[in-house]
């Protein structure tokens, strides 16, 4: 794919910043007027979009429909619906100290965005936050990842069918491309990736005082206990492992387990994948591929770090790693100590009574995960979320948390900053401006020099 040239970006970034500045992408009428456009391109675009994760990631139709174009659509209703009461100019509370004043704060657009998205769901997480910047009243420049290029000129194509590139572009390329754009000043810079390349962004940002929102990732724990539904846990984390080959973000990326319930785990798991996946995963079309050959080799490169007691069978030339169990793996192997994003999937054994504590203490010695899965007693499973850190998680279920746009999604600490969806996407995008009306009717003495009045106002404060 070819790099959009420096040129191009300083081009379309003054265009879209002389454009915010008129003050038309402020209006509520304006902003509802290009939700409703983004939602007919959507859907004029589906079935190329659709085609198009097939041919990049062999993603099933199924599949991109309810994990990536559904969720956008979902998205762009639900702003339509409340857009006008977000955007609406809110009275607040006043102390008496400052009679008679009132106090309100006014909801005003961030300015122009950047969105930059990563490969794995890049409808859903380039899209998904353009919701919000035009929710907010923002303009923003997108940039897709090169590494679907099929799927980022599909993009490309809509967003340049529905919108003018002074208020909505795409911008293409490599990780130079992305170097050139971090370094712009832009009004926030929306970024979801690596932890490794969000300290980049962040360095970069930070020259010109850029706001971001980080949405990143991590070794997310599924902690499987053992008094556990052995079966309906093993059905739920194959289904969240599997899901695009378990390159997702939140996917549970290692398993600890009480050794009471390991053998079965492991049976089930394995009855598990034939029920998703037939007998023959790799004749599944709904299992996705890894994206790319660099990929294949890191996730193929784990089926080292341990013994395979399920999958393990890998096809270099079509990107096909099977579903994997590792079991006897060394905390510190390379393994448990990167994001696998793939469908590999170490097993620690905890032995001896305190399994909770031997969890929390695991999961703590390690950087704070975007997600957190926990099968077994709910009692114990809320004991466990209030003794650790995590972006979400699930009880007795995995990547569920990530559909309802009634909660927060985001991460902290390593795993992220900010969160969105529903009403945070419009807040990601929005500065509250606190606004302060006085009349001019009556002017109190109080505040003034020489403070006459200074045992009065002690006594009110």
């Amino acid at each position: 794919m070819e790099n959009t040239s420096n040129g191009r970006i300083d081009a379309v970034l003054q265009k879209q910043k002389e454009y915010f500045a008129t003050g038309e992408t402020r209006s509520i009428s304006f902003r509802k007027e290009q939700l409703r456009k983004f939602l007919a391109a959507l859907e004029k675009y589906e079935d190329k979009i659709a085609k198009a994760l097939w041919n990049d990631l062999h993603k099933s139709y199924e599949e991109a429909y309810l994990t990536e174009i559904a969720l956008v659509k979902g998205e762009i209703r639900s702003h339509l619906r409340h857009v006008s009461k977000w955007a609406r100019k809110t009275r607040r509370p006043t102390p008496l100290t400052m009679f008679p004043s009132a106090s309100y704060i006014v909801k005003e657009p961030l300015g122009t965005a950047l969105i930059v998205s990563p490969w794995n769901y890049p409808v859903q997480l380039l899209l998904n936050p353009l919701v919000g910047a035009i929710s907010a009243g923002c303009t923003a420049i997108l940039k897709p990842s090169p590494y679907v290029p099929e799927v980022s000129l599909a993009v490309q194509e809509m967003i340049e069918d529905a919108f003018d590139e002074k208020y909505i572009a795409v911008v293409q390329g490599n990780r130079d491309v992305n170097s050139y754009l971090f370094r712009q000043k832009f009004d926030i810079i929306f970024f979801t990736g690596s932890p490794a390349l969000a300290r980049k962004v962040m360095a970069a940002a930070s020259e010109n005082l850029v706001p971001l929102v980080l949405e990143l990732g991590g070794k997310s724990p599924c902690i499987i206990d053992r008094n556990a539904d052995i079966r309906l846990a093993a059905k739920r984390v194959a289904w969240g492992k599997t899901l695009n080959s378990g390159q997702t973000c939140i996917a549970p990326d290692y398993i600890l387990i009480h050794e009471d319930v390991k053998a079965r785990f492991i049976e089930e798991f394995g009855a598990a994948m034939k029920d998703l996946h037939g007998e023959d995963i790799h004749e599944d079309r709904h299992y996705v591929r890894m994206v790319s050959d660099k990929a294949f080799d890191r996730v193929a490169g784990y089926l080292g770090c341990g013994d395979v007691v399920y999958g393990g069978k890998t096809i270099r030339e079509e990107r096909y790693i099977e579903p994997t169990l590792l079991d006897n793996v060394s905390p510190d192997s390379p393994v448990m100590t990167e994001e696998i994003f793939g469908p590999v999937f170490p097993l620690i054994t905890i032995k001896g009574e305190d399994f909770s504590g031997q969890v929390a203490d695991f999961i703590n010695g390690r950087e704070k995960p975007l997600a957190f899965y926990y099968f077994g007693d709910k009692k114990a499973g809320w004991d466990l979320i209030g003794r650790t850190s995590s972006g979400g998680g699930c009880i007795n279920d995995t990547i569920m948390h990530i559909v309802n746009d009634n909660i927060p999604f985001g991460g902290v600490g390593n795993s992220g900053m900010g969160h969105y969806h529903n009403k945070l996407s419009f807040d990601a995008f929005t500065h509250e401006r606190s606004m302060v009306v006085n009349p001019t009717w009556i002017d109190l003495p109080f505040r003034y020099m020489p403070y006459k009045f200074f045992k009065i106002d002690k006594w009110l404060m």
